[in-house]
């Protein structure tokens, strides 16, 4: 396989949880093995924002008319594998990650893992999204879960103990 460029870009809007060294690696390279679970082709571009509570809660509400906080939302670029490309590097432009670090960190605790393995799997989680996938029905439900723990797995960031998450 090609060496595709990736390029993911990280920024940090929330002061509640400090980042932890190594998580901003670890989301470049979810997205790396996402892509290459996918056989996206080209190079490609994605933006993760990091938020707190009260962010994702405000984006929620104004783009999914649900005003609660969640763990993560994605904002895909792209509709049937057409994406807008980036006039001076050529990268398709995937779209938006917005990840909850409190609300990770929350779920981390509850689902008794650590919390690389949260958002490497929101991350996971998310770029799917990006590239098309939903979980609106059981069956496409089932196949992201199983995509994501292949990415988990290949990470060395396997679940620890099975379980649902409601949607």
């Amino acid at each position: 396989m090609t060496e595709n460029k990736i390029r993911v870009i990280i920024t940090n809007n929330q002061k509640a949880i400090k980042i932890p060294t190594g998580l901003r690696m670890l989301i470049r390279r979810c997205c790396h093995a996402v892509l290459e679970l996918e056989q996206f082709e080209g190079p490609a571009e994605i933006s993760v924002t990091f938020t707190d509570n009260e962010g994702i809660r405000k984006l929620n509400a104004q783009y999914r008319n649900i005003d609660s906080a969640t763990d993560v939302l994605s904002f895909p670029m792209g509709e049937n594998g057409q994406y807008d490309t980036n006039q001076e590097t050529g990268a398709k432009i995937l779209g938006d990650v917005v990840i909850s670090v409190e609300k990770a960190v929350e779920q981390a605790d509850a689902y008794g893992h650590s919390l690389q393995r949260e958002v490497g799997y929101l991350t996971a989680h998310s770029i799917l999204h990006l590239l098309g996938y939903d979980h609106t029905g059981n069956m496409e439900r089932v196949r992201m879960r199983e995509k994501e723990e292949l990415v988990m797995d290949q990470l060395g960031l396997p679940a620890s103990s099975s379980y649902i998450v409601n949607q």
